[in-house]
């Protein structure tokens, strides 16, 4: 199988624990640091699957960000060639509004662990189907997504409903962090609370976020060392 690519969009992305589930799965990766503007954008025809991360830029970035429509190209390619793709968070919101479909200021902000619920078209998902209703997945957001055209509503939130898409049979995209692990959420926090109050601003303060993160992080670790397992295997089953 040819390697995967995990797209970088923010200098702090550290991929959580999905470069090791990735490994473990069998799968090569190569990182694109898209947000350096010194490196070139990949040739897709090398990858069997695409990733793309998380960033503390928004869409609302792209006039300013050129790396926003250059990530957003790669990921209607990787749609149209049928390639497997994984958006998460802004990776999501990145595909969605690539295929032209509405991403905006959320009703609220989404820091921390929430509950999702998969609705019944997620149960035999090949990539998300592990999810059970109440997980508690990790948040840190302001923006959300609409449906597009084509695409599967696979998951719910009580506060924010559009949490978990797929789009055709070979795209996927997560409102939420799959791939954070404590590790990554920790460093997160560190640097984000020594520039704004997260409580004001965010709603939780870092003290709540790391009890959550005490209550649920090794759950959410698991399910997301499972959903890149069942991404790789995809990959896989897709390869020519």
């Amino acid at each position: 199988m040819d390697p995967l690519l995990f797209v970088r969009c923010d200098q702090v992305e550290t991929f959580g624990g999905s470069l090791a589930a990735a490994a473990e799965a069998g799968a090569e990766v190569d990182i694109w640091n898209a947000i350096d503007p010194a490196t070139s954008r990949p040739d897709l025809a090398s990858y069997a699957g695409v990733v793309v991360g998380g960033s503390t830029f928004n869409i609302e970035h792209a006039d300013d960000q050129p790396f926003i429509k250059a990530v957003g190209d790669l990921s209607v390619e990787a749609v149209e060639r049928g390639l497997p793709l994984l958006g998460l968070c802004f990776g999501a919101q990145v595909l969605v509004w690539a295929l032209g479909g509405s991403v905006t200021k959320a009703p609220i902000r989404e820091i921390g662990f929430e509950p999702v619920r998969p609705t019944s078209a997620a149960a035999d998902d090949p990539v998300l189907g592990h999810y059970e209703d109440g997980a508690m997945v990790f948040q840190w957001h302001m923006d959300g997504f609409d449906l597009t055209p084509g695409s599967t509503l696979l998951a719910t939130g009580d506060r924010i409903p559009n949490q978990a898409i797929r789009v055709g049979e070979t795209a996927w995209a997560t409102q939420f962090h799959a791939e954070v692990d404590a590790d990554e959420a920790e460093y997160w926090i560190s640097l984000a609370s020594a520039e704004e109050d997260l409580a004001s601003v965010w709603g939780k303060s870092p003290e709540r976020l790391r009890d959550e993160i005490a209550e649920h992080m090794a759950a959410h670790e698991a399910r997301g060392r499972e959903t890149f397992r069942r991404f790789v295997d995809v990959c896989r089953s897709a390869a020519p």
